[in-house]
């Protein structure tokens, strides 16, 4: 009988476009499976920006693995070359920018689909930012103005992401008011500088750069509440 590999999802509240010790980068890579991962980086979500790939690029240029970019507002791959390129990769990195319209791109071009069957085959995603909302089955956004809420993604993992949770004040009432009235399912609030790996779907290893920052379980309770659990997280770069 095949062994079916584990479904692997990181979310990043931090990385090589936000900080400058790069230590969720190495931590990330350091679950990637193999000596030197491929790792692509995928800008859907701010356009394609070219900064922000440069700044990929520069990031991961010096490290031990495999750097590349898919580009989608200029795509160069047909059908059957997109699918041998992103399953191919040890790591899929997402980048930040309007989690809705990244969606919306990906499934004209069957991205959704690849990172789905990517994932099946033990392909590490990950991503900051909108990269991190669009695993989960619901997010909390700003794609549309406003933050609001938004019940798509690709359910890769159970429940609901909050990204930002920390660093902008409106995100953690707004996120607590969205899970108590049932607008999203329970999920998880992560604050800048802090980075976990989930597998199949639980939560494996929470990790943080920043003494104060949290990864943060928010369900709803049996009086129509949000209620808010925060998790350990070991501290990178203290050994």
């Amino acid at each position: 009988m095949a062994v079916v590999p584990p479904r692997r999802v990181a979310l990043l509240g931090g990385g090589f476009s936000m900080d400058e010790d790069g230590l969720l980068d190495d931590w990330l890579l350091s679950h990637a499976g193999v000596a030197r991962p491929k790792v692509c980086f995928v800008p859907t979500a701010s356009g394609d920006a070219p900064a922000y790939v440069e700044q990929f690029e520069s990031a991961f240029r010096s490290r031990h693995c495999e750097a590349s970019v898919l580009p989608l507002f200029r795509r160069e791959l047909d059908d059957a070359a997109l699918r041998t390129f992103l399953l191919s990769q040890d790591v899929v990195y997402v980048g930040g920018g309007n989690t809705a319209n990244m969606l919306a791109v990906w499934r004209v071009h069957g991205v959704d689909r690849l990172l789905r069957e990517a994932a099946a085959r033990g392909t590490l995603l990950c991503g900051i930012s909108a990269g991190a909302n669009c695993w989960a089955e619901g997010s909390h956004t700003d794609s549309f103005g406003p933050l609001t809420s938004l019940r798509d993604g690709l359910g890769l993992l159970p429940g609901s992401v909050c990204p930002h949770y920390d660093s902008e004040p409106a995100r953690r009432p707004s996120y607590q008011d969205a899970v108590a009235t049932g607008r999203l399912p329970a999920g998880w609030a992560v604050d800048d500088g802090v980075g976990v790996l989930f597998t199949d779907g639980r939560v494996q290893e929470p990790v943080t750069r920043a003494p104060d920052a949290r990864l943060y379980r928010v369900e709803r309770d049996g009086h129509g509440r949000a209620s808010e659990r925060g998790l350990p997280c070991r501290l990178l770069g203290h050994g």
